[in-house]
C-alpha cells in the first residue's frame, strides 16, 4: 500500500467538531475500510464511580460502568476502534488507596484499552507498586522519554507500538512530564528523563520510516503554560515534524474542540484533551472515503 499523506487542510465547524482533509488516490481508497475511530481518555484519577448527584460541578457524571457502556455501543456500531489513555490512571479516590492500582488496571483491561502512557501520579506507589499493579493490565504502557533501564521497570514498557486497523498503519508513542520536583525522588528512583522534544522527533521519525500512515503521541506534558519555556503539548506540536495527533493529559484541560498547531515542516497537528476524572470520552473519526477528520467528545453522564 502506498504511503498516504494526512492532515493537509484543517477547518472547524461549530461546536466540538473538527474537519481535516486527507489526500488519497481512488486506487488507495479501495484498499482500506471506510472509517477509523480513535477513543481517548486522560487523567481518570481512580474515579471508578460517578460523581455524587449533588456534586457542584459534575453531578452524576463519569464512572467506569457508564464509560464502558458507551465504548461497547461504539464498538457495536464501528468496525475499527482504537482506545487510548494519556496517563494519571492512579490517585484521587479511596479505590486507589485500598487496591493500589490493581482495580484501575483490571477495569481498563476489561474496557479493552489498546495502550496508555504513564502520568506523574502513576508513580505515586513507586516503581514496585506500579509494577505490581501492571500485572493486571493486558495492554502496553508506552513511555518513550522515561529511561527505566536501571530500574525494575526495565523492559516493562515500550517506546511505541504500531497498530494496523482499517487498512492503516498507526504508530503510537508516549511522552511524559519531568518527574524531578513533581514526584518524590524515591518514587521514580534511577529513572532517567529524556528530552521530550528530541525524543518525540526521534520516535516520530522512526515511525515514519516504518511507513506509518498516522502518528499519535500520547502526551502527559500538559496543554500549555504561562512560562513559554516549559514544554507543553502546544510547544511539542510546533517543535516536531512528523506527529499528526497529540492526545494530551496532565493539565486537566477541557477542550470544546481540538487545537491546531503548525509543526516545523508547516504541516498541521491536532491536539486534544478531555479534562479529567472520566467526565468525557474523546472521539476522533477518520473517514477515509470522504477524506474527513471529525473530532468530538462524548459526555459520560
Amino acid at each position: 500500500m502506498k504511503r498516504r499523506t494526512f492532515i493537509k487542510n484543517l477547518t472547524f465547524t461549530t461546536g466540538a467538531i473538527a474537519l481535516s482533509r486527507f489526500s488519497f488516490s481512488q486506487k488507495e481508497i479501495k484498499k482500506v475500510n471506510s472509517k477509523l475511530v480513535i477513543l481517548h481518555t486522560n487523567d481518570t484519577h481512580s474515579q471508578i464511580e460517578p460523581f455524587p448527584a449533588n456534586h457542584s460541578k459534575f453531578p452524576g457524571m463519569g464512572g467506569v460502568a457508564k464509560r464502558q457502556t458507551i465504548i461497547q455501543k461504539i464498538r457495536r456500531q464501528e468496525e475499527h476502534v482504537l482506545l487510548l489513555d494519556s496517563g494519571d490512571i492512579f490517585q484521587g479516590t479511596p479505590y486507589f488507596n485500598t487496591f493500589n492500582g490493581e482495580l484501575e488496571m483490571k477495569l481498563m483491561s476489561a474496557m479493552g484499552y489498546d495502550a496508555s502512557t504513564m502520568g506523574n501520579h502513576d508513580f505515586d506507589i513507586g516503581l514496585e507498586g506500579f509494577l505490581n499493579a501492571k500485572r493486571f493490565a493486558n495492554f502496553p504502557f508506552l513511555c518513550a522519554n522515561y529511561d527505566f533501564s536501571e530500574t525494575i521497570l526495565k523492559d516493562q514498557t515500550q517506546t511505541f507500538k504500531v497498530f494496523e486497523k482499517a487498512g492503516l498503519k498507526i504508530g503510537v508513542f508516549g511522552i511524559g512530564v519531568e518527574l524531578s520536583g513533581l514526584v518524590p525522588n524515591e518514587k521514580f528512583g534511577k529513572t532517567k528523563y529524556l528530552d521530550p522534544i528530541e525524543t518525540a522527533n526521534n520516535i516520530a521519525n522512526e515511525l515514519k520510516s516504518q511507513r506509518c500512515d498516522l502518528i499519535i503521541c500520547l502526551s502527559h506534558l500538559g496543554y500549555e503554560y504561562a512560562d513559554p519555556l516549559k514544554i507543553s503539548d502546544r510547544i511539542l506540536a510546533k517543535q516536531t515534524e512528523n506527529i499528526n495527533l497529540i492526545l494530551g493529559g496532565h493539565s486537566h484541560t477541557f477542550l470544546d474542540k481540538p487545537t491546531i498547531e503548525t509543526n516545523k515542516k508547516g504541516n498541521r497537528v491536532l491536539i486534544n484533551q478531555v479534562g479529567w476524572a472520566g467526565i468525557n470520552l474523546g472521539r476522533i473519526d477518520i473517514d477515509l472515503e470522504r477524506g474527513l477528520f471529525v473530532s468530538k467528545f462524548v459526555e459520560i453522564k
